[in-house]
């Protein structure tokens, strides 16, 4: 087993040098992993091939590819967070939250659309690349009613739709098709083999999840996810300004330096951002029974 550690390390080298060399060294590195029992002949062609075609992925990772990161981000992201133990209140949130996606400009993505409550009273929500949402105790507390909760929702999607995760992930120490050849790898691998081999990413993983949750979106990105939330709330009759109600809460709590108040821009300037959208947008009749259900299951949360 030691001498398979090695020939994983040379991979991990290569991967991060670029796409021109990579065919060459990963026919030399799996060579290697053959040699040490590790890998059998046909795993070792799966990710040769894997590798060949990665430089294609430095300028755009497949919906496959992005599903297997966001799960990864998502794992690291509940090694932090706990989930919130409550069947309601996170039915509801993925219901809610369905709508909101299919009435986006990406209603699909590789493994659908997944909604979690955080349990943290941390005002905060993380985006994940693929569709997995998680959002806190704490930022749902901002939500006086369905119209905010849907806002923070849609706001969430966008940044799935726009595809930021993966803009951030592209800054990370590691190139992303890196990253994306040991996913793939490791798909052949199992046991001891699969763990060792994922330990080479793992500062790739802890990068992207630093994007995510430490420095968090620009500002830019931030203010296009408002502008798109707006959009997919009009399209299903939601009111917009329910985003903006939701900021004003959220600005009562704000913290800088915690939650949302590290990793985006304060409630007053997103405010501003929106209200040029918010024009035009008139009244919007709320169903009786929609405050109703918001309560019934966000009671207690």
């Amino acid at each position: 087993m030691k001498r398979l550690i090695p020939a994983i390390a040379a991979t991990a080298l290569v991967l991060a040098a670029g796409c021109k060399l990579l065919d060459t060294a990963s026919q030399v590195a799996t060579t290697g992993l053959v040699a040490a029992g590790a890998i059998t002949p046909s795993q070792a062609e799966g990710i040769n091939k894997t590798a060949s075609a990665t430089g294609k992925l430095f300028d755009r990772l497949t919906p496959e590819n992005e599903y297997w990161i966001g799960r990864s981000v998502g794992a690291s992201i509940l090694q932090t967070y706990k989930p919130y133990n409550n069947e309601a209140a996170n039915h509801y949130l993925n219901v809610l939250g369905q709508v909101m996606a299919l009435a986006s400009d990406r209603p699909e993505t590789f493994g659908g659309y997944h909604f979690l409550v955080l349990d943290t009273d941390e005002i905060n929500a993380f985006a994940a690349p693929g569709g997995l949402i998680f959002v806190s105790r704490g930022l749902i507390k901002c939500c006086k009613d369905e119209d905010s909760l849907a806002g923070v929702l849609a706001h969430e999607v966008a940044h799935v739709q726009l595809m930021h995760g993966l803009k951030s992930i592209k800054t990370s120490r590691f190139k992303d098709a890196a990253f994306t050849v040991g996913i793939e790898a490791g798909k052949n691998l199992g046991g001891e083999q699969l763990a060792q081999f994922t330990t080479v990413f793992e500062g790739t993983l802890n990068d992207i999840t630093s994007t995510l949750v430490d420095s968090g979106y620009s500002r830019s990105l931030e203010f296009d996810a408002d502008a798109a939330a707006v959009t997919t709330m009009n399209r299903v009759g939601y009111n917009p300004a329910g985003l903006r109600e939701m900021l004003k809460q959220m600005e009562a709590l704000w913290k800088p330096g915690k939650g949302f108040g590290k990793t985006h821009p304060t409630p007053a300037d997103r405010i501003k951002a929106i209200d040029s959208k918010l024009k035009g947008t008139g009244e919007v009749a709320k169903p009786a029974g929609r405050q109703a259900r918001f309560q019934k299951a966000m009671a207690g949360v």
